[in-house]
């Protein structure tokens, strides 16, 4: 009888990077390289978000943060950028196809925004929102057009999820009468909403539900500061009219 032979656990990645909040590298004694320099955490962090994952093309990566620059010099600029990121992380966590694509080796490379998307795709919401440690890539401006373009619209394609997942776990704990964590996740899903007023307006109204008036009023009032500052416009008449009835019990 054949022995009963297990199959050897997968190797640890060689780095893991949190992209959620400031960007983090462990695993890499000369990450700070990385870090110190703008440009090239910026170009880590689109290795790791752009979506579909995997290889990219080096003429989309110009585009981003080369734009002004001729085409020869931007692809010298890219090379150069690739280069020290290999020297400091190593070069097994890259892989690339011919001269036209590059990524990152993602057996090799752990990323929070991947498990984020995989915790979400799963169910596990939770794991989602404790992943989610704040905006991609914080702190960090494209210093060209096109690349703080795409910055904003991956912070804001991931903040909508985190905030899908907040009311995902907020309507589940409702359903199952725990108004207390209910309150909580919709608290969580109110601060993620930012201009999604009926988002807030059904977060006020299960924390009404659940006791929680004074709670469901700061929603109100924070929202009411987050338009007038961001959006420069008040809360509608509905949501007007839904705080004043629940200050008024």
């Amino acid at each position: 009888m054949a022995p009963d032979v297990s199959p050897p656990a997968p190797a640890e990645p060689l780095l893991r990077i949190h992209v959620f909040g400031a960007v983090e590298i462990t695993g890499s004694a000369a990450a700070t390289r990385i870090l110190s320099q703008p440009k090239l955490t910026s170009l880590l962090g689109y290795l790791c978000l752009a979506r579909p994952a995997g290889l990219q093309r080096r003429d989309r990566i110009i585009g981003l943060f080369w734009p002004e620059q001729p085409a020869e010099r931007a692809r010298g600029s890219l090379r150069t950028a690739l280069h020290a990121m290999r020297e400091a992380l190593g070069a097994d966590v890259f892989v690339r196809r011919g001269d036209g694509e590059v990524g990152l080796d993602f057996t090799r490379v752990w990323c929070d925004a991947h498990a984020f998307l995989e915790a979400i795709e799963e169910g596990r919401l939770a794991r989602a929102l404790e992943l989610y440690r704040g905006p991609a890539l914080e702190g960090l401006y494209g210093d060209s057009a096109p690349l703080d373009h795409w910055l904003e619209e991956e912070r804001e394609h991931y903040r909508a999820l985190a905030a899908d997942a907040a009311w995902g776990l907020a309507e589940q704990y409702g359903t199952g009468s725990d108004l207390t964590m209910a309150g909580k996740w919709a608290r969580r899903a109110a601060r993620l909403a930012r201009a999604d007023e009926r988002r807030i307006r059904r977060v006020m109204s299960l924390l009404e539900k659940s006791g929680d008036r004074t709670g469901a009023i700061a929603v109100y009032e924070d929202f009411v500061r987050y338009a007038a500052r961001e959006l420069n416009v008040e809360p509608s008449q509905e949501t007007r009219d839904l705080a004043e009835r629940i200050r008024q019990g």
